[in-house]
């Protein structure tokens, strides 16, 4: 009894002297599947919080988190201040984002222990977010998945180094506004080309698709014949399709800007037309009629697949880029 009693007394006593903080022997995040940034513009700064502990990963701004299909690879600086860091940190208390991102962090919790990645090569792979349009087969990139791994690590840590082969951080996601191809376009559907007869385009304030380098056999003031439109595929030289996307607060597109490009407003995103494959993608297609004097031609962009970079979507099975109307003397 007086055993059992002693033993009690024991843990009452280390109870009592309990100041919270938190001894660790190694990182374990798998149960938080979610990471934040500080600032999701520059995603320098990306973290995972769990009750008294914090996993930080900082990255430059201008090379670290991509929003393009790929594999990334980053190497830690030998002293772990450089550009690219893994810190963990455990504190005396619930941890909040106010302590890492705060511009002056709360005064408690205290930071009790910390470790610093002095070695490692921070591998971080990328895939696009895709929504499907089932409605005409086509997609639209929402943002983009990154599933963030640090090999080799080592880490400097008050009790000494400590090296593994490989710590998971978890998938850290990104959202991108989906493209938007909703035209400023009367109700008649009309598109646009330029005078010298080799572009024609749609637009909205903030975006622009065009063909440029139109094949000429396929708008001609000649009716097709039911259900036989003209179509010629995307080249490299020809029927070259582009959707431009303007930077924010450098103005708005406008028919004048589309056939002559200035410096503003500014480019912001271009993505270009794949090149066709006969009877399969990347086809474009037009449907002549006329009333008296006046063509309409209907031009259709069919399994069109926009890229940039490795990112990629379909317009759609049969995208309506407008009518182009020319009137015969």
């Amino acid at each position: 009894m007086k055993k059992y009693a002693s033993l009690l007394l024991f843990a009452f006593l280390l109870n009592g002297c309990d100041d919270g903080d938190l001894t660790v022997e190694t990182i374990d995040f798998e149960s938080v599947t979610t990471s934040q940034a500080c600032d999701p513009l520059t995603n320098t700064l990306i973290y995972k919080l769990k009750n008294q502990e914090a996993l930080l990963l900082q990255l430059p701004e201008t090379a670290g988190i991509v929003n393009d299909p790929g594999t990334y690879e980053y190497p830690i600086d030998s002293k772990g201040n450089g550009q690219y860091r893994v810190v963990y940190r455990a504190y005396d208390g619930t941890v909040a984002t106010a302590n890492i991102c705060g511009a002056i962090p709360p005064s408690t919790p205290k930071v009790t222990e910390e470790w610093l990645a002095t070695d490692g090569i921070i591998t971080i792979e990328t895939s696009q977010i895709e929504k499907p349009n089932t409605t005409d087969d086509g997609s639209r990139i929402t943002g983009y998945d990154h599933s963030i791994i640090i090999k080799n690590v080592t880490f400097a840590k008050p009790s000494g180094n400590q090296t593994q082969a490989q710590y998971v951080f978890g998938t850290y996601s990104t959202t991108v506004t989906p493209a938007s191809l909703v035209f400023k376009t009367n109700t008649n559907g009309t598109a646009y080309e330029c005078g010298d007869l080799k572009k024609v385009y749609n637009y909205n304030n903030s975006f622009y698709l065009t063909i440029d380098d139109i094949d000429p056999a396929l708008i001609v003031n000649t009716d097709t014949p039911a259900n036989q439109p003209r179509t010629s595929l995307i080249t490299a030289s020809m029927n070259k399709v582009y959707y431009r996307t303007a930077k924010a607060e450098t103005g708005s597109f406008s028919e004048a800007y589309i056939c002559n490009p200035t410096s503003t407003p500014a480019i912001d995103e271009t993505w270009s037309g794949q090149l066709g494959v006969a009877g399969t993608s990347g086809i474009i297609e037009v449907t002549t009629t006329h009333v008296a004097q006046v063509y309409t031609h209907t031009i259709v962009l069919r399994n069109v697949i926009l890229e940039k970079g490795n990112s990629h979507f379909k317009l759609g099975s049969r995208f309506l880029l407008g009518n182009i109307e020319r009137t015969v003397n």
